[in-house]
């Protein structure tokens, strides 16, 4: 698969996540890689980028509460 898509989808969800949370890009890139979840959006392209952004954003947010609870 071409990392292209995959970064290309991780900007998309970076994009969507700054916007549903009134975020800096800056400070949600931040978070997506620090925290994991640009790995976790890597590794499961092929099912998370057929998805809407509405069911991204909460897809993400259960993947950060599930993981630093």
């Amino acid at each position: 698969m071409p990392t292209d898509n995959i970064s290309y989808f991780i900007a998309f969800c970076i994009e969507q996540y700054k916007t549903a949370k009134g975020l800096e890009g800056a400070e949600v890139a931040k978070l997506f890689f620090d925290k994991g979840v640009a790995e976790y959006l890597a590794d499961n392209y092929e099912i998370l980028h057929t998805q809407s952004h509405q069911w991204l954003i909460e897809e993400i947010d259960d993947f950060l509460n599930n993981r630093f609870r």
